[in-house]
């Protein structure tokens, strides 16, 4: 079985928590990561599990009026400069009835901050008829561009891993 990680990412956080959790995919299966604007508009039966993230921009999935704030904001060039996660979702056909997913996102660090890109990611996930097999995940950056908390690549991995470890080791 094959993992596809699909990504958006502003200033390049998300796409190294995508990595890592590739990485950790690795363990157990071929992991392939892919930015939102070279994804696939269908998921086919090669993958068992899709895993999506995304930053999250006002309490949610970014929208194109918050990747123009972002592009507004930057200080260096934008990863993702397309359409983002959400349009990509509302595109996306599956072929494959038992596609498992997780989603996650990245989020500044403060407390009680509401709004969550994984949730509405897993939410979207669902009403496609994929399974969520995991809560959504959050990583923490430590402002609107970073660099991210220490320890999230490490805890990116280890999820990573504890999401391969859920699916049976295929027969050599």
């Amino acid at each position: 079985m094959d993992a596809l990680v699909v990504y958006e990412s502003m200033f390049g956080n998300t796409k190294q928590i995508a990595e890592a959790v590739a990485e950790g995919l690795a363990t157990r299966m071929r992991a392939e990561v892919v930015e939102v604007g070279a994804a696939p508009a269908v998921v086919g039966p090669q993958v068992g599990l899709l895993v999506v993230g995304g930053p999250t921009h006002a309490f949610s999935m970014s929208r194109a009026s918050t990747r123009r704030s972002a592009a507004e904001q930057a200080t260096r060039p934008l990863v993702s400069r397309g359409a983002g996660v959400r349009e990509w979702l509302a595109a996306l056909r599956t072929s494959s009835a038992g596609l498992a997913s997780a989603a996650f996102d990245t989020r500044v660090a403060k407390p009680r901050m509401p709004g969550s890109a994984a949730r509405a990611v897993a939410k979207r996930l669902r009403r496609l008829g994929v399974k969520v097999t995991a809560p959504a995940q959050s990583f923490y950056v430590s402002g609107t561009e970073g660099p991210l908390v220490g320890g999230e690549l490490d805890r990116a991995r280890q999820w990573g891993e504890s999401l391969a470890a859920s699916f049976p080791v295929p027969a050599s």
